[in-house]
Formats: C-alpha cells, structure tokens, sequence
C-alpha cells in the first residue's frame, strides 16, 4: 500500500527513467535534423570529431546525443542498400524508433 502511494508521488522507476532520457531524445532529434544535410563524407567525418572530443576530455555522455544522432542519419541512409551476409542476400531495413533510442539513453 505504501509502495502505491510513492509511485503516485514519485512515479515508478520506468517513469522516471523516461522524465530523465526525454531531454536527450529531444537533442538527439534535434542534431538529427542538422545530420540530414550534411554529405555522406560529413556525415563520416563525425565519427572523427567524436574520438578528437574524447580524447580531448568529453565523456561518452557529453557525445550521446550527436553520436545517437549520426547513427540515426546513417542508418536512413542505408535502408534499401543490400550486401550479402554469410552468403545470404540482406536489405538494410532499419531505422531506431524514439522509444528505441530512449532504451538505448536508459541502458
């Protein structure tokens, strides 16, 4: 009984791991919207900027939400594209949903 009455207070623990990666999906669609005009070789290039962060002194919390971001962008950028894998013929179909992404940021 008591338990019901915190998690209405304070709402239960997927909430507030939701009310907390809200905030990072929301920078993670922003630098999306930026990825999408960039070219293939900009796009490429950020992964370089990121490792040049790190060693700089960014954690992989202070990259997230670009880094997120690029995957995004390169993954809609690859959907349609085919390549064999252990010699079976296989499309990229796969671009991460906003709740994908928000597990991803909880995880």
């Amino acid at each position: 009984m008591v338990t019901g009455f915190i998690a209405k207070i304070f709402g239960t623990k997927s909430e507030r791991d939701l009310k907390k990666a809200t905030p990072t999906l929301e920078d993670i669609n922003k630098y999306y919207a930026q990825f999408v005009t960039l070219s293939d070789r900009d796009l490429r290039q950020q992964t370089e900027g990121f490792r040049q962060r790190l060693a700089e002194g960014a954690t992989l919390d202070d990259i997230l939400p670009e880094a997120f971001a690029a995957v995004k962008e390169t993954s809609r950028r690859l959907v349609g594209k085919k390549w064999s894998v252990c010699d079976i013929e296989t499309e990229w179909n796969m671009v991460p949903f906003d709740v994908q992404l928000v597990g991803a940021v909880v995880l």
